[in-house]
């Protein structure tokens, strides 16, 4: 593998370690498994192109982590408020999404960003001339992803934060603490969410284009990278474990850079995709496992 698709991956890995960031919060800390991800990765990608297209750049983010907000609080306030399954509301929202981010990109399923200028070619601009220059998508995506981890870092040890952990972890013993879950679980996938947002909102943006599919599959790349990480580094502080899914997003496009380099079919790399998350999954089952095959292996050594 050379070193211009090492770049690539490395890019692709830091911009998708957001919504990687954003299930380290709803799933691993919440509890909660967003449904919506993939719908909610396109409409940060739909707002911040729009909003790049009519000329206000650095707007974009914002605006586009304010919609995933939206879409965070409306899935939380179906299961919370509405008595709908958390898996049911995910996909509920999911589905609603296609037709507002259709809405947003007006009716067409395609925007060009070729000629509209981004955070990305505003920063090439600056170092311009610069041996920086050829990598102003990895310096915007790694301030991004250290701006989550230290806001992560610092909110999940504070009074709401621990309240949004404890959420997770026993939401009968935050009812008896007078804290309401409901309203932990809905500021919890609100800033999930906005991070979701923000990632598809920087992958447009970098690759100069937005299409509505934009966010297919983002759901299982997201969760197979966070499983990547979490194996690497299970214990730690918290924001070691928010780091390790920056990690685990850089070996899963390594891995799927991989898969292109041996000339698979497009249709193919889907089945990727699952393949690396059941061994993402598997291997620390396989891991604990491991000491009673080989006590098991060895006795029947000494009996044979």
């Amino acid at each position: 593998m050379n070193l211009s698709l090492f770049v690539t991956a490395t890019e692709l890995g830091l911009i998708l370690s957001l919504t990687v960031l954003s299930l380290f919060l709803s799933y691993t800390m919440l509890n909660v498994c967003d449904l919506s991800t993939d719908g909610c990765f396109t409409l940060g990608a739909a707002v911040g192109a729009m909003v790049a297209i009519s000329g206000h750049p650095y707007l974009s983010i914002p605006a586009a982590m304010l919609a995933g907000s939206f879409s965070g609080f409306v899935t939380a306030l179906l299961q919370t408020k509405m008595g709908i399954n958390s898996l049911l509301a995910g996909i509920i929202v999911n589905t609603g999404l296609y037709s507002v981010n259709i809405a947003i990109m007006g009716g067409s399923s395609l925007l060009n960003l070729n000629k509209t200028e981004t955070v990305f070619s505003i920063l090439k601009d600056i170092l311009k001339d610069t041996v920086l220059s050829s990598y102003c998508t990895i310096i915007v995506s790694l301030i991004a992803v250290i701006i989550v981890i230290v806001f992560l870092s610092f909110f999940l040890k504070t009074k709401l934060g621990l309240a949004i952990r404890a959420t997770g972890n026993n939401p009968s013993m935050v009812k008896t603490s007078s804290i309401s879950p409901a309203f932990t679980t809905i500021v919890g996938l609100c800033i999930s969410n906005s991070f979701t947002a923000l990632s598809g909102c920087l992958l447009a943006e970098a690759q100069k284009s937005m299409s509505i599919d934009i966010g297919g599959g983002m759901l299982t790349v997201a969760l197979a990278s966070l499983l990547i990480g979490t194996t690497i580094i299970r214990k730690g502080s918290l924001s070691l474990r928010a780091s390790s899914c920056a990690i685990g997003a850089i070996i899963f496009r390594l891995a799927y850079m991989f898969a292109l380099r041996l000339k698979m079919p497009a249709y193919m790399l889907r089945l990727v995709s699952s393949i690396i998350v059941i061994i993402a999954i598997c291997l620390p089952y396989l891991k604990s496992k491991y000491p009673e095959f080989k006590r098991r292996l060895n006795h029947k050594k000494e009996v044979a």
